[in-house]
């Protein structure tokens, strides 16, 4: 089971007891739902399990007038300070390129379901949002959230106004966008490929208000001790999948060959992957396929090459496995998307 740090829990209910006659009250009924104590001070280290957390956004958004914009107010209302730490990492980064990377290093901190990749594909930069799970209406919530807070303190810290130059979420779009569209102020992208921000060059190296080196460094040496006596097995599945990816175009990584770069053993890392529920070898099908996905989705490059990339040495065997995950071949997929 995963866990998600209260400070999101803090702000969920904040927003879902603004509306009702008794708000303190109320409050303290969610709190409690979720095992956290009204009466005591945010800790981003106290954290809860996912499942009960996505629980308490399907309910704040049942119940809320404007359930439609919760993830938007919930998001907006983050401030670094409300990181600890890890919020102060981010605030004391030369520029946000170095922001968005703390935040793949130190993610971990807040959450065990998530991880986030500053990505550059085809020159475009991504800041991506990776998270497993059932995707149920508290989890796409709780990526909204996501997305929207990483806008919000992007814009903080940024010297330069800071505006995505478009922003991508798996899940189908929901019914009033209104708030999504003020509040992001660009094209959204829904049913997309990938959960992110996309982010121009210019605004990756724009200096942050208050970067500093030596403040900066203070704050990477702490969080990597917080890091350090964190349970490792955890994000396993997070810290394996990027690992895959970068392999592909040489071909399909062995499990042994992943374990070395994470520092473990073969064994150690099945171990610690069925302790989870998973297996390496779904893993490959599942990162290939996502891959093949969004190169069929996003790129003009020929089935031979998708193939290659997607670690296949031969395209009739691509094919074959493409029918497989999605029922169709490559080229019926291709031309279904653009129709």
């Amino acid at each position: 089971m995963g866990q998600i740090s209260a400070v999101f829990v803090q702000k969920v209910v904040d927003v879902g007891s603004r509306s009702k006659a008794d708000q303190a009250r109320h409050r303290h009924h969610l709190l409690r739902s979720v095992g956290v104590d009204p009466d005591a001070a945010i800790d981003p280290k106290f954290m809860i399990a996912d499942d009960a957390y996505y629980a308490l956004c399907e309910r704040v958004v049942r119940e809320d007038p404007e359930g439609a914009s919760v993830s938007i107010r919930v998001g907006s209302s983050m401030r670094c300070d409300d990181y600890g730490a890890f919020g102060l990492a981010w605030k004391s980064a030369i520029d946000l390129r170095g922001s968005y990377q703390r935040s793949e290093r130190y993610g971990r901190v807040l959450t065990s379901v998530s991880t986030n990749e500053l990505e550059e594909d085809e020159g475009r930069h991504f800041m991506v949002l990776h998270r497993t799970g059932d995707r149920r209406l508290g989890m796409r919530i709780s990526n909204e959230q996501t997305i929207v807070a990483i806008t919000q303190i992007s814009r903080e810290v940024s010297v330069q106004p800071f505006v995505p130059k478009a922003v991508h979420f798996k899940h189908a779009a929901p019914d009033d966008l209104s708030a999504h569209r003020a509040f992001f102020g660009c094209p959204l992208h829904f049913s997309s490929d990938r959960d992110a921000l996309e982010v121009s060059p210019e605004h990756l190296n724009a200096p942050n208000r208050l970067g500093d080196t030596s403040i900066s460094a203070f704050f990477d040496a702490y969080l990597d001790q917080e890091v350090a006596v964190l349970p490792a097995n955890e994000e396993i599945e997070q810290r394996v999948r990027p690992l895959i990816l970068r392999a592909l175009s040489q071909g399909v990584p062995s499990i042994a060959d992943v374990a070395s770069h994470l520092g473990l053993s073969a064994r150690t890392l099945q171990r610690r992957l069925a302790a989870q529920g998973r297996a390496f070898q779904d893993l490959v099908d599942e990162t290939r396929q996502e891959l093949a996905v969004r190169l069929l989705l996003r790129t003009d490059y020929a089935l031979a090459e998708v193939a290659f990339l997607t670690g296949f040495a031969e395209q009739s065997t691509f094919t074959r496995a493409f029918k497989r995950w999605r029922g169709e071949t490559p080229a019926s997929f291709r031309r279904s998307a653009q129709a």
